[in-house]
């Protein structure tokens, strides 16, 4: 049985992704990031000062907060005020993972960055766009420093995008919608650098298990759909 995807893509097929730059007036990065169906903004804020164990290093540090607000899901999200589900706590470090690989933080000086990924509508992939779109935002936000003079040298290496791949009856499929999320006998997500070097790996099976072919397999499609996305960033600096 071949797997059928519910929006009628190739199995190594995107959903469309748009970043819509400086979507709001007062962060000094912002970009809604549509994958498909899945809406986030990302929003990028610069405060002086780090962390009490990097004080005095002269290094700075980036964080990451992530939520989904009450209407990104076809039944009411509660906001999470007080505590923090584990879900949402291991997706903000994983921002917070992916974004620190793109900086050299000596460069960038005691400044902390907080980069705020709010899921405005989930169709699955909300951490993969957060990862990738949240890109976006930081650029824009370091341009902002560069801009003013604060910084006299580039402290972003690195470019980093995420994408998620599944075994969906047998076939590796690129990109899952939520449809094909909950269907997934493999549900794999990944993070590379421009240099298609892994920053992260994080897959699981949901049923059964996966081989070493078809883990490899997912690597390989994930990697070239990480390359489209890497392009689409490059493709939303250029100026008009």
């Amino acid at each position: 049985m071949t797997w059928q995807r519910p929006d009628g893509r190739r199995p190594d097929q995107l959903r469309p992704v748009i970043f819509e730059r400086r979507f709001t007036k007062f962060a000094a990065g912002s970009v809604l990031t549509r994958c498909g169906d899945t809406q986030v903004l990302c929003t990028v804020s610069i405060e002086a000062g780090v962390p009490r164990f990097l004080q005095g290093s002269g290094r700075g540090w980036l964080t990451a907060e992530y939520r989904m607000l009450p209407g990104a899901t076809p039944q009411r999200h509660a906001r999470e005020v007080l505590t923090l589900s584990g879900r949402t706590q291991e997706i903000q470090r994983l921002i917070g993972r992916s974004l620190r690989s793109t900086l050299d933080f000596t460069r960038l000086g005691e400044r902390t960055l907080t980069v705020d990924a709010d899921v405005l509508q989930a169709d699955a992939g909300t951490r993969t766009a957060s990862i990738t779109g949240g890109y976006v935002a930081l650029r824009d936000a370091i341009k902002t420093l560069m801009d003013q003079g604060q910084l006299t040298e580039n402290p972003l290496v690195n470019r980093v995008a995420a994408v998620s791949v599944g075994l969906l009856a047998g076939q590796v499929c690129l990109d899952l919608n939520y449809a094909e999320d909950v269907a997934a006998a493999v549900d794999f997500n990944l993070v590379m650098n421009d240099r298609l070097a892994m920053i992260e790996v994080q897959g699981t099976a949901e049923a059964g298990s996966f081989s070493r072919q078809q883990m490899d397999a997912m690597l390989t499609l994930g990697e070239s759909g990480i390359e489209t996305l890497l392009a689409a960033q490059q493709a939303a600096f250029v100026e008009l």
